[in-house]
């Protein structure tokens, strides 16, 4: 992560988190590590939880803790424990939040309002964070500034498109060693991940159908060769399922019910609302464990439907999540707003900013030059000829 490597050298001479506690939530895999040790070397403590309870490593964890990180976090916790660790974490009081999906900042607006006063600022990663931080804001809620790490250009386009839409795929491999070439994926979702999971699956063999709520985006995944049709219509010919919505219920009874026997569904959006999972275990006669990460449901029709990593991220859950080519731009976005809320303390209002420009493009040209890579320049006559009407 060459990007996060050259900010944290800057940090470590101008240490601009000196007596600052962070508070992160975020996937607690190797990744996720590398930024709380950057902002450590700019002088932060860190306290941080897991956002998604089959997606911490355990030796990550350990690894961080006994590098001074206070962790509340290990694989595999119960919804309950999800909400004692966040408790924990925003026991230490902290000045700034790396928050992925808005959980830590609901948890303060919801229950531990005390400490909205001192709270800098927190940065968001995810689609369905910045959701709820607008909805906040929209409320007049929200208590405080937050940076949308997650539409930043060096983020959306990179990370939701080829980290998301790689490891994905990845997962479902992992999950099933099964070919993915000739099969009928449908993709529920035609997103910066949705476009990502399409053009991996087309890449691999597979007959993409996309399902979409957006007409425009509809038209981009048909003009993009992909098959488009409703999901009451894809349910009965596909062979395996991945959701990318944000939204919840995407794949409900309606469905089940008219699936192929062997259908596999799996879920890349943020939480595991998108595939209604109560439903289907209500539906199924008969319930096992066909391999890690691979649950068989029997329905009454003796059709068997497979679910990986129980509806939750299966990037995470069944793989290793993003590379870090691609995180290192993500976080890298994550370091230097942090950076930002801090240099603007007191400046800015409790509302949604996007990520300055300059950083994005910063980020960009700090990436090409670590992979060695140049690009041209405008000369002063290539400037005016742009600049002017005539």
């Amino acid at each position: 992560m060459p990007v996060l490597e050259r900010i944290q050298a800057r940090f470590e001479k101008e240490r601009p988190f000196a007596g600052l506690m962070i508070g992160m939530c975020m996937h607690l895999e190797m990744k996720t590590a590398v930024l709380g040790l950057v902002f450590q070397a700019g002088g932060a403590r860190i306290a941080i939880t897991g956002s998604n309870p089959l997606s911490t490593q355990d030796d990550v964890a350990a690894s961080l803790a006994s590098s001074g990180v206070n962790v509340y976090a290990w694989h595999g916790v119960t919804d309950a424990e999800h909400q004692q660790n966040l408790a924990s974490v925003l026991s230490h009081q902290p000045d700034l939040l790396i928050d992925d999906g808005g959980e830590l900042s609901v948890t303060v607006h919801t229950s531990m309002k005390e400490l909205v006063k001192k709270i800098i600022g927190a940065c968001e990663e995810t689609t369905t964070g910045v959701h709820r931080y607008k909805a906040m804001e929209k409320d007049g809620v929200l208590g405080y500034p937050v940076m949308a790490v997650n539409d930043a250009y060096t983020k959306f386009l990179f990370d939701s498109q080829h980290g998301t839409g790689q490891s994905a795929l990845e997962g479902v491999m992992r999950a099933t060693n099964l070919l993915i070439a000739g099969k009928n994926v449908v993709v529920a979702g035609y997103g910066w991940v949705g476009r990502g999971i399409s053009l991996r699956a087309k890449g691999l063999g597979a007959k993409v159908i996309v399902t979409e709520v957006d007409t425009i985006r509809a038209l981009e995944a048909a003009m993009e060769g992909y098959q488009v049709m409703s999901m009451n219509e894809a349910a009965e010919v596909g062979d395996i399922f991945l959701t990318a919505t944000g939204g919840r219920g995407i794949i409900s009874s309606a469905h089940f019910s008219k699936m192929k026997d062997g259908a596999i569904l799996a879920n890349s959006g943020h939480y595991d609302v998108e595939i209604d999972v109560k439903a289907l275990r209500k539906m199924a006669r008969a319930t096992g464990i066909a391999r890690q990460n691979v649950e068989e449901f029997t329905l009454d029709n003796k059709r068997r439907i497979y679910l990986l990593a129980e509806g939750r991220l299966v990037n995470l859950a069944a793989a290793d999540g993003h590379p870090a080519e691609v995180m290192d731009m993500s976080f890298a976005n994550q370091a230097l707003a942090a950076e930002y809320l801090v240099r603007n303390r007191g400046k800015l209002q409790r509302k949604v900013y996007p990520i300055p420009m300059e950083i994005d493009k910063a980020i960009a040209a700090l990436w090409l030059e670590t992979h060695g890579m140049s690009i041209d320049s405008l000369s002063d006559d290539q400037k005016q000829y742009l600049e002017s009407w005539r």
